[in-house]
């Protein structure tokens, strides 16, 4: 004990002494930086851009950046403390190697001649697609595209993947098909711009807040927000719709079926730069306000104002998130989303555009360049002319190139439990915590002959099972680009090394295609991520995604440059672009297409053994497993610990408490001691859990289903019951 300070005479005057900044004013004395480093937030997809403090080479307090376009200087809490993740505890510092059952340190030069081996060797035994990799949305573009052509054309398998697929998958395949191409048409700024503003299943008040400036800087729009739950982003609307769970889709239907009713369409647009309207039209006719009033839980009268609303605007803003995405039905409600923008014309409009808000820092950078789902630069695999295209590109035969795309991640998965796949390389994302229905992954991985494990921290629920661990560098330590969800490339920049013997992805990849003999054919003369963006400029050129026209020095400049910037680009990089302005889509005809989606039920509905609906989501202190933020005292201090809302009169019919520990249960699995929230933000016969924390991992009760178009999971609306946990009645 202080005896000092327990009786008053320490008072830490050094630890709580303040001195002046001059940019801020008074600032903790322990916060003063005596220089800053420009880069780009690490978190979600908004793309804020920061600047980090350091005193005697160390960082010590994150800044928003007050010159940046995206956030003005503004951060979340993430953001403002993201600074203490470089120097957490649990930080990967050296590779590791399973002997005899424990992790043990190895040399670099180890573990690289280990992993090379142990994949030729699966190669050779069972063929190079029995190799895996699943890869994620938070390294640089630079890394993402080196690592498509490690695992491509390097190791030879198409069985590669990304966590993207847990999220933004079905954005991805609900644009290809109604526009084309991948890409969200529009900008930010659109939001500041339109008449109506419309958020579907998408609550950026917690999962992106700093997108809320941008509508704050319109106070003129109607703001519709139409989710299950009285989200913080329903309690700013103007409109807020209270849908029942899944009913996104036959709300959206019926809308359409307004608009074509009361002639709120642009018919012109329609004829001049679409096909297959007048399917639509007779698809939509038993989609009647009172056929949706019954499915949705609306009133007619609602699903009416908000129809007209929406098409009497001169310019509508639709956006989603996971409220859409994670559902089986998800790409065919984007499709259906891009019908109502198409049939007002509402694409490539300032302040119209249906705008998907992407979920990871750079889950738009891998959509790019990343060779799983598309080609490099937007490209399809199965193009004979991309293929060629691309060979040329990198002096390979086109024969080396798939035709079609390889399994996605859940079928990944899914190849490992029929041991199709023996070998999986999991990089930055952390499965054990994210993936639906916990117990087929922790099957999977029990069949594998290698698995390797690449994270910039350790242990993880999913580095444990490692038989090899890689330690990588994080954000803050490398250099390279972000790609925000408004197609804004942000340069992210090293303030620091990586700790121990941790290295960059960048590196470590160069590393590996050095043991793998394919360094000198696919990375020639290869250093620094910076070759690796040249060589991405080179081969977006003339894409959608052209980033022919972006340099290193623009970007610290501007702070940041949306796509499509080409070479000779007559706009400033300030400007803002649109996509598809001209009408003329990314399909073979220049049209963009209306799909008819139905709406069906969700897979697995309530019954007596199993009576709630449960939804799952985000809060804005945490990010995806926590693996982060859980290493932050000061987010981990706000949110310590996973909840369960409940509507009070449920709680009331099963005699439960505020604060009680209670368990919740599906067919699948049990989540033991989850602390009760008795609050009217979730509407009877539903509730609501937080999915970051391993230690109430709450997708060891939900579903493996999967949008059968896209593979994203169903993670929301599976059945569950409650009970009061054991542990609490004794």
């Amino acid at each position: 004990m202080n005896f000092r300070r327990f009786l008053g005479l320490d008072i830490a005057r050094e630890k709580y002494a303040f001195v002046k900044d001059a940019l801020v004013g008074h600032v903790s004395a322990q916060k003063a930086a005596d220089r800053w480093v420009k880069t780009t937030c690490g978190y979600c997809s908004v793309g804020c851009g920061m600047m980090l403090g350091l005193r005697d080479d160390k960082v010590v307090t994150s800044r928003g950046n007050p010159d940046h376009p995206v956030n003005r200087g503004k951060l979340c809490p993430k953001g403002l403390a993201e600074h203490y993740v470089l120097e957490a505890e649990n930080r990967a510092v050296s590779p590791l190697l399973r002997h005899e059952g424990l992790l043990t340190p190895v040399s670099w030069n180890d573990a690289m001649k280990i992993m090379a081996a142990k994949f030729r060797n699966v190669a050779e035994k069972h063929g190079s697609q029995a190799i895996g990799v699943i890869s994620t949305g938070q390294m640089v573009t630079e890394e993402f595209y080196t690592l498509g052509k490690l695992v491509q054309l390097g190791i030879g398998t198409s069985n590669f993947d990304g966590n993207t697929t847990l999220c933004m998958s079905t954005a991805v395949s609900g644009y290809k098909r109604s526009f084309g191409s991948d890409g969200p048409p529009g900008a930010y700024e659109d939001m500041t711009k339109a008449d109506v503003v419309l958020l579907i299943g998408a609550n950026i008040a917690e999962n992106h807040p700093i997108l809320c400036q941008h509508l704050d800087a319109n106070p003129a729009k109607t703001l519709i927000v139409a989710d299950p739950r009285v989200t913080k982003t329903a309690m700013m609307a103007d409109i807020y719709l209270p849908v029942k769970p899944r009913s996104d889709l036959a709300l959206i239907n019926g809308i359409a079926h307004i608009l074509i009713r009361d002639g709120l369409i642009d018919r012109e647009y329609i004829r001049d730069h679409t096909r297959g309207f007048d399917e639509l039209c007779e698809f939509l006719e038993t989609y009647d306000s009172e056929y949706v009033s019954g499915i949705t839980g609306l009133s007619t009268e609602s699903i009416h104002k908000v129809a007209h609303l929406y098409g009497k605007a001169n310019a509508a803003f639709i956006g989603w998130t996971m409220g859409v995405n994670h559902s089986s039905k998800g790409t065919e409600t984007v499709n259906a989303i891009n019908n109502l923008a198409l049939l007002t014309g509402n694409v490539g409009r300032v302040g119209g555009t249906p705008f998907s808000i992407t979920g990871q820092c750079n889950a738009m950078g891998t959509r790019e360049t990343g060779f799983t789902s598309s080609l490099p630069g937007y490209r399809k695999f199965e193009s004979a002319a991309d293929r060629e295209e691309l060979a040329a590109l990198w002096g390979i035969s086109a024969d080396r190139i798939p035709a079609e795309r390889g399994l996605a991640y859940p079928d990944i998965i899914s190849a490992v439990l029929k041991k199709k796949i023996r070998a999986l390389w999991i990089i930055a994302t952390n499965p054990l915590v994210s993936f639906p229905n916990i117990d087929v992954l922790k099957q999977a991985l029990d069949e594998l002959e290698f698995l390797v494990v690449q994270d910039c921290f350790h242990p993880t629920p999913t580095t444990q099972l490692a038989d090899l661990v890689l330690p990588a560098a994080s954000w803050g330590e490398k250099e390279g680009t972000y790609t925000n969800s408004e197609r804004r490339v942000s340069k992210v920049n090293a303030a620091v090394p990586p700790p121990g013997d941790a290295k960059s992805d960048f590196a470590i990849f160069l590393q590996l295609a050095g043991e793998l003999g394919c360094y000198d054919e696919l990375f020639p003369g290869w250093e620094t991520p910076c070759d690796a963006f040249e060589e991405w400029k080179r081969v977006s050129e003339g894409r959608l995604c052209d980033y022919s026209g972006i340099t290193y020095e623009a970007l610290e400049e501007v702070g940041g440059i949306q796509w499509p910037f080409p070479k000779n680009a007559n706009s400033s990089p300030e400007a803002t672009r649109r996509l598809y302005a001209d009408g003329e889509f990314e399909t073979d005809d220049g049209r963009a297409r209306f799909f008819c989606a139905d709406w069906e039920p969700f897979p697995e509905q309530p019954n007596a053994d199993f009576p709630f609906v449960l939804n799952t989501g985000r809060t804005v202190e945490h990010w995806h497993t926590r693996t982060k933020t859980g290493a932050v005292a000061i987010l981990q201090q706000l949110s310590p610990r996973a909840w369960l809302e409940m509507n009070p009169m449920d709680a009331r019919r099963l005699s439960l408490r505020p604060h009680d520990l209670v368990d919740v249960v599906s067919a699948r699995g049990r989540v033991r001691r989850v602390e009760l929230r008795v609050t009217e933000v979730i509407a009877p016969g539903q509730v609501f859990a937080p999915f970051h924390f391993a230690e109430w991992n709450i997708n060891e009760v939900t579903q493996d289903i999967f949008d059968p178009i896209s593979r994203e999971p169903n993670y929301k609306q599976c059945a569950v019951r409650v009970e009061l946990s054991s542990a609490a009645q004794e």
